[in-house]
Parts: structure tokens; C-alpha cells; sequence
């Protein structure tokens, strides 16, 4: 997604392709995990938040050329300054996806079946 979100994928569309990630990823985490599902879930989104921030700061011109509204969101001093406005917002979405993933992921643990060791 990190790469994708940079050009390929439209802004209108893109939540929903987080949303079929979150849940793939919520699906695995319960199915793998052995507990602390919410954890798992929120430390997995921390660790992609580092790396969609990574990517979207390599290639931050392409990126704001494809996010118009993102860009001209910001207030001044980070609509200037698109790499600081990503260093800044990115770890701010990371947390909030963070929660979203590992509630996903505490649900999931409710609703998948472990494959029993016989």
C-alpha cells in the first residue's frame, strides 16, 4: 500500500482497501496469535506506519501531486512542507490505525477458530 497509495490508488478508494487489509491482517493475527490480540494488532500498524512514512517522504512529490486536498488541508507552515507534514501527521495515523487493527484484531479473536493440535 505504502507504493500503491502514492499514484496508483485514488484517495476516494483508498479506506476501503485499508479496510480489506485490516481485516486480512485481523483475520491472520487471530488465527496466528496466541493472545494479546489487540497488541499484536496495534504494533503491526506502528510498524507499517513507519514504513508508508518512509515511502511516502522518498517520493513525497508524486504524493502531493496525487492528494491535492492533503496538501492544501494543512496549515501553513506544513502546507509549505510536505515531508514535515507527513513526519508529523504519519505517526498520528499510524496510532489511530493502530487502534482500529488491534480492535479489529480482538474481534476476529472472538469470531476465528484456532486450528487444534492433535
Amino acid at each position: 500500500m505504502a507504493f500503491a497509495t502514492i499514484s496508483l490508488i485514488a484517495p476516494a478508494i483508498e479506506p476501503w482497501f485499508w479496510l480489506a487489509i485490516f481485516v486480512f491482517c485481523a483475520y491472520v493475527i487471530a488465527k496466528v496469535a496466541t493472545g494479546k490480540y489487540f497488541l499484536h494488532g496495534f504494533f503491526v500498524s506502528l510498524f507499517n506506519c513507519v514504513w508508508i512514512i518512509a515511502v511516502h517522504v522518498a517520493f513525497a512529490k508524486t504524493y502531493t501531486a496525487n492528494h491535492i486536498e492533503m496538501a492544501t488541508s494543512m496549515p501553513p507552515p506544513l502546507s509549505t512542507h510536505p515531508r514535515i507534514a507527513m513526519l508529523v501527521t504519519g505517526p498520528i495515523i499510524g496510532i489511530l490505525s493502530g487502534l482500529i487493527l488491534g480492535l479489529f484484531s480482538l474481534i476476529a479473536s472472538k469470531i476465528v477458530k484456532k486450528k487444534e493440535l492433535a
